[in-house]
C-alpha cells in the first residue's frame, strides 16, 4: 500500500506541473517601426531621418519588453520619447506620441512645425577651376541636381536647416556618385522662405596634367597643318586640371567638338577637310589629330638612294629627289593627279600626269605620261600590311621595270628595298 500511495502522490505532483509546461510564452516585440508626421508639410528626407532617430530610441526602450509590459508602461514610455526627442529637434516641437505594442510594435510622433518655413529652393551652381567647355559637359551631367535641394528643404522650418545638413550632405554625395563622380560638393545655404544655396563643384584626382599633341594628314602635307597646331593645342590645354576618369568618360564628345571646330577654319573648308581626333586619356593626355581631305591628294615627298648607280658604274645624279603630288578625286576610286620632280644635284626637273584607279582597299593601279622622256609609265602598289607596301614600275620606253618593299618606320619616314634588272639599293623616304 505503501508503492501504492508514492506513486499516486507522484502522478498528481505531474499533473499539476502539466499547465505550466504547456502554457504559451507572453509575446514579444522583436521589431519596432517609426512613422513621423507634422502639421503641413514635411521634407522626405528630413522624415526619413526623423524616423530613423525614432526608431533608435524606441528600440533601446521597447525591443524585448513583453506586450504586456509595454501596455502597462505605455504613458510613461510615450513621455520618455517625447522629452528625448524633443531635446534634439530644432524647428520642430513634438505635439504627441503615441505606441502601438505588438510583436511589430509602431510609434508614431506628430509634430508642429515652428513659424517660418521654406517655400523656394534657389541653387546656383559654379564648377572650380574648368574652362567653360568643360563646365557646359559638368552642368549637363548634374542637370536636376536642385531637386536634391528641394527634397530636403521645401516645407522645412528656417531654424532646422543647420540640423538637417548632414541629410543633405549624405543625399548629396549620393547623386554626385551617379551623376559625377569626378567631382566633389561643398554647399552653403541662407535659410529664409526663398533659400539660396550656393552649390560649388571640385575636381577629385587624379586630373590631366599634360597634354601630348601630334596633327598628321595622308592627303595633304603636314607641314600645312602647322597653321592650325596653335588653335588647336589651345582647345586640347582646356583638358588640363580635369579629372581623368571625366576625360574619358566624355572622350567622344570632346574629339567631335575638337574635330568639328578646326574643320570650321576657312582653308579646311576649301578642301573639304574632315578630321578624326584620338584620345589616349591619362595624367599624360595624348591627342592624335588626323585631317584628310575627300576631294584632293596633295603630297610633298623627298628621297635619298644609297647604292644606286649609273650605267657607266658612278654615282647616279639623281639619287637625290622631291616630289611634289597633285591630285582632284574624279569619284571615291579615280584620281587624276600631276608629278613634279625635281633633282637638285642635276637641278633636273620632271613632270607626269597620271590617272589612279583604286582596284580594292589595298591595291591600286597606275599609268603615267612621262612629258620628259616621252614615254608611258605602268604601276601598281599593294599594300601587305599596316607598315609594308609593295611597289611596281615599269617604263616602256626603256623596258625596264623596277620592284620595291617599304616599310613606314613612322608618319614622317619610310625604307624602301628596290630591284631592278640593273641593280638592288636603299631607299629613304621623307614625308613632309
Amino acid at each position: 500500500m505503501r508503492y501504492v500511495a508514492v506513486a499516486l502522490a507522484m502522478f498528481c505532483s505531474f499533473l499539476c506541473m502539466v499547465p505550466s509546461v504547456l502554457a504559451a510564452p507572453a509575446p514579444r516585440i522583436e521589431q519596432v517601426t517609426a512613422k513621423v508626421t507634422a502639421a503641413g508639410s514635411l521634407p522626405p528626407l528630413v522624415q526619413e531621418r526623423m524616423e530613423q532617430s525614432v526608431g533608435a530610441i524606441a528600440r533601446q526602450l521597447l525591443e524585448g519588453k513583453t506586450v504586456a509590459e509595454t501596455l502597462a508602461s505605455r504613458q510613461q514610455q510615450e513621455q520618455l520619447i517625447h522629452e528625448v526627442f524633443d531635446k534634439v529637434l530644432v524647428g520642430y516641437t513634438v505635439k504627441g506620441v503615441d505606441i502601438q505594442p505588438s510583436q511589430t510594435a509602431t510609434v508614431a510622433v506628430e509634430l508642429y512645425p515652428w513659424a517660418d518655413t521654406i517655400q523656394q529652393v534657389d541653387v546656383k551652381t559654379s564648377v572650380e577651376g574648368m574652362s567653360p567647355r568643360i563646365e557646359k559637359l559638368v552642368r549637363q551631367d548634374i542637370a536636376g541636381v536642385e531637386q536634391v535641394f528641394q527634397a530636403a528643404l521645401t516645407g522645412l522650418p528656417t531654424a532646422a536647416s543647420d540640423w538637417t545638413n548632414g541629410v543633405l550632405k549624405h543625399h548629396l554625395n549620393d547623386y554626385l556618385a551617379e551623376h559625377l563622380p569626378e567631382f566633389r560638393a561643398d554647399f552653403e545655404l541662407d535659410p529664409e522662405q526663398v533659400t539660396k544655396v550656393q552649390l560649388v563643384l571640385y575636381p577629385r584626382l587624379p586630373v590631366v596634367r599634360t597634354v601630348d599633341l601630334s596633327m598628321r594628314s595622308d592627303t595633304v602635307p603636314n607641314f600645312t597643318l602647322l597653321n592650325h597646331r596653335q588653335l588647336v593645342q589651345e582647345k586640347a590645354d582646356e583638358l588640363v586640371g580635369v579629372p581623368v576618369a571625366f576625360v574619358a568618360r566624355h572622350k567622344q564628345e570632346l574629339s567631335r567638338q575638337f574635330a568639328e571646330e578646326l574643320d570650321c577654319q576657312p582653308d579646311f573648308r576649301v578642301m573639304h577637310m574632315k578630321t578624326q581626333m584620338t584620345l589616349e586619356v591619362a595624367e599624360q593626355l595624348q591627342i592624335m589629330s588626323r585631317s584628310d581631305t575627300s576631294r584632293y591628294r596633295l603630297r610633298l615627298t623627298g628621297w635619298g638612294d644609297a647604292g644606286r648607280k649609273n650605267i657607266d658604274g658612278k654615282a647616279e645624279d639623281e639619287n637625290l629627289m622631291l616630289r611634289l603630288h597633285a591630285g582632284s578625286m574624279l569619284s571615291r576610286q579615280d584620281e587624276l593627279f600631276l608629278l613634279l620632280d625635281f633633282a637638285p644635284q642635276a637641278v633636273k626637273w620632271r613632270w607626269e600626269l597620271g590617272y589612279d584607279r583604286m582596284l580594292s582597299p589595298y591595291t591600286h593601279g597606275q599609268i603615267r605620261y612621262d612629258f620628259t622622256a616621252g614615254d608611258f609609265v605602268l604601276a601598281a602598289t599593294q599594300q601587305l600590311a599596316p607598315r609594308w607596301l609593295l611597289r611596281y614600275e615599269y617604263r616602256l620606253d626603256d623596258a625596264l621595270g623596277e620592284t620595291a618593299v617599304r616599310y613606314k618606320l613612322h608618319d614622317f619616314l619610310s625604307v624602301e628595298y628596290l630591284i631592278n634588272r640593273r641593280q638592288k639599293w636603299f631607299r629613304f623616304i621623307g614625308n613632309f
